[in-house]
C-alpha cells in the first residue's frame, strides 16, 4: 500500500472519532440541564410541603403541583414567596 491511503483512512477515523465526539457532547448538554430541571422540582415541591407545614400554624398554603413545584425549582425563595403571595393574598 502507498502511504497516501494510509494516511486517508487515518484522517477518516479521525474525523469520525470527532464527529462521535460532537455527537455525543450535543446529546450530553441537554441531558444534564433536564436532570438540574428536574432535581430542582424535586427540592421545590420538598420546599413547598415544608412551607405548608409551618404555615400551618398561620393559614399559609401553596398547592403542590408539578407546575408550582418547578416554579419554585427554578426560581428558589422568591419563587415560593411570590406563589405564597399570589395564591393566598391576591
Amino acid at each position: 500500500m502507498e502511504m497516501s491511503v494510509e494516511i486517508g483512512i487515518l484522517l477518516a477515523y479521525g474525523f469520525g472519532i470527532l464527529i462521535l465526539y460532537i455527537l455525543g457532547y450535543l446529546f450530553l448538554v441537554p441531558l444534564k440541564f433536564l436532570l438540574k430541571l428536574i432535581g430542582n422540582s424535586i427540592v421545590g415541591g420538598l420546599f413547598i410541603l415544608l412551607i405548608n407545614w409551618v404555615g400551618s400554624n398561620w393559614d399559609l398554603h401553596i398547592p403542590l403541583n408539578l407546575l408550582s413545584a418547578l416554579f419554585v425549582g427554578v426560581l428558589g425563595l422568591p419563587g415560593a414567596i411570590l406563589l405564597l403571595i399570589l395564591n393566598n393574598f391576591i
